[in-house]
């Protein structure tokens, strides 16, 4: 989860400068303001994915130990899926703020046009 917290620090600041330069008066072409927004995207994207490799890394490993022939309980198994989708979740949220961040740059973007 260390990667995906990078990442989203990336996300939020991008989304500050870009805002910086929204709500100041520094000029800058539209299409350099609309490259950065959509490095916001693109670092969502890649968190969700991050996230769900993540999960599949831990599922994988899990899956790997059962069938070493260890029996295994269904509460421990049950513990180990919530835990391996909590990158999954991680994911998800930074994916989440990452597009309601570049759909509200964009929207700013378009009223300053």
């Amino acid at each position: 989860m260390g990667i995906l917290s990078i990442v989203f620090l990336a996300v939020l600041v991008i989304a500050v400068v870009n805002g910086a330069h929204l709500v100041g008066n520094k000029s800058t072409s539209n299409d350099l303001r609309f490259l950065r927004t959509g490095y916001i995207k693109t670092l969502g994207l890649f968190a969700l994915v991050l996230g769900m490799l993540g999960q599949f890394i831990g599922l994988f490993s899990a899956l790997d130990i059962i069938s070493s022939g260890m029996e295994i309980s269904p509460a421990i198994m049950a513990q180990g899926v919530k835990i391996s989708m909590i990158t999954s979740v991680y994911g998800m949220i930074i994916f989440l703020v990452a597009y309601l961040l570049w759909f509200v740059l964009k929207s700013l973007a378009a009223k300053k046009n």
